[in-house]
């Protein structure tokens, strides 16, 4: 443990920041798995929750949660594999 009180501080905000960005990631992570659930089960309701996903993965780039090139690659992957059903 540090015994610096400015790393002790830093630790305390860095703890509050993992938590915080864990729920954020954990939702994208969600809204990711059940856009490629509903693609692959040929689910009506695809598109929409393909765009939720993709709103997510931007809303987890603006708040810094995940870089926006791996936020892209994602967004990639997924209207690759909608355009391939259609």
């Amino acid at each position: 443990m540090a015994n610096i009180k400015s790393q002790i501080k830093r630790n305390k905000q860095n703890e509050k920041r993992r938590l915080r960005n864990r729920i954020v990631r954990g939702s994208t992570r969600s809204a990711v798995n059940k856009a490629r659930v509903a693609i692959g089960e040929q689910n009506e309701n695809r598109e929409d929750l393909v765009l939720k996903a993709i709103v997510a993965l931007d809303k987890a780039v603006q708040k810094g949660v995940i870089h926006k090139n791996n936020a892209a690659r994602k967004k990639s992957r997924l209207m690759k594999r909608l355009a391939a059903v259609k």
